[in-house]
């Protein structure tokens, strides 16, 4: 539909009028405040100025809740004993963030059997060690790993090139406390060679004991060795 001359005439003020308030809006200043983030730290640590930027980052999506109980965190103990290792079971499938390559999956591993990992204890690409944090046991979640989270700058050639984002999607199936360690059973040490202790006799070298060179002393053959006499040689 074609507008009248008159009517077009009438739009180019109205028209001005917004583009010139759109400018002046432009051109009015704007105040910039000077973001802290120290104001929260300890008394102690020096206060800078600035607004901290996030170098990378780990994101999720939550698919589905997890309606089983929250799966616990390892905790690291000084010792064996003072540690709780959890093993996570989990099926996944992971691609490449770039142009959505499927590099891996446990749907394609024989029997389409679950993965289980200790968590926490850098065992899996550091995305992982974290990615689960808060999951339920049944839940579904997609990470969004950096490379920084995942196998850094050099990659895991040839499947995954260098400073490759990846995309995962999880699921959670168990969460248990690993077996304590089997403790290995105590060696006997070994015997203490005997000073007093006779060597054992050399079969090549003619004894030095008196009881085995006296013929007193020496072995009866067995009559069964013995040769049949002749009776014509009576």
């Amino acid at each position: 539909m074609r507008l009248a001359p008159t009517l077009l005439l009438a739009l180019v003020p109205a028209t001005l009028a917004v583009s010139q308030t759109a400018t002046t809006a432009a051109k009015k200043p704007v105040a910039h405040h000077t973001a802290t983030t120290t104001s929260t730290l300890p008394p102690n640590i020096p206060k800078v100025a600035g607004i901290a930027k996030p170098l990378y980052a780990l994101r999720y999506i939550d698919i589905t809740p997890g309606t089983g109980p929250l799966a616990e965190a390892t905790v690291l103990g000084t010792s064996q004993a003072d540690s709780k290792i959890m093993i996570y079971t989990v099926k996944y499938t992971g691609w490449l963030a770039k142009d959505g390559t499927k590099f891996d999956s446990s749907f394609d591993h024989p029997g389409a059997e679950a993965f289980p990992f200790p968590v926490g204890i850098h065992r899996v690409i550091p995305g992982w060690d974290t990615g689960f944090a808060g999951m339920h046991i049944g839940g579904k979640r997609r990470l969004f790993i950096p490379y920084q989270l995942a196998y850094g700058e050099s990659g895991h050639p040839p499947t995954i090139p260098a400073k490759s984002d990846l995309i995962f999607d999880i699921e959670l199936v168990k969460a248990e406390v690993a077996p304590p360690p089997t403790r290995q059973p105590e060696r006997e040490p070994a015997p203490t060679p005997d000073s007093t202790a006779k060597p054992a006799p050399d079969p090549t070298k003619p004894s030095t004991d008196p009881a085995t060179n006296d013929p007193a002393h020496a072995t009866t053959p067995d009559t069964a060795t013995r040769p049949t006499p002749n009776p014509q040689q009576r």
